[in-house]
């Protein structure tokens, strides 16, 4: 089935529309008043509640091994959480998970 560039293009657009109109309502309608103490405690766990949802379908089924659990990945996502747990910051358990990736990688071939 073909769609026609006329239709693809109005798509793009009312998307780029959509994207604009949601972030403007945050940046361009609130941003020179403080928000509620409430709000700003809530948006202090999306990163939390994002980047695991981004790391886990790469540990439970990664492409790398066509869907297959990997043990290596898994380990790595440990150290990880541990180091993340630990130091209560991204950037270690971020650089701890990667360094131990490529070691289980290199040390289970």
């Amino acid at each position: 089935m073909s769609v026609p560039d006329p239709v693809i293009w109005l798509v793009i657009v009312v998307l780029g529309l959509g994207t604009f109109a949601l972030r403007f309502c945050f940046l361009g309608l609130l941003a020179d008043r403080p928000l509620p103490a409430g709000a700003r405690r809530l948006l202090r766990y999306t990163a939390v509640g994002v980047f695991p949802g981004l790391v886990a379908p790469a540990v439970l089924s990664p492409a790398a091994t066509g869907g297959a659990f990997d043990p290596a990945r898994a380990i790595a996502a440990l150290v990880a959480l541990a180091l993340g747990i630990v130091t209560r910051q991204v950037l270690p358990a971020i650089l701890g998970g990667g360094g131990a990736l490529y070691l289980m990688l290199w040390l289970l071939g």
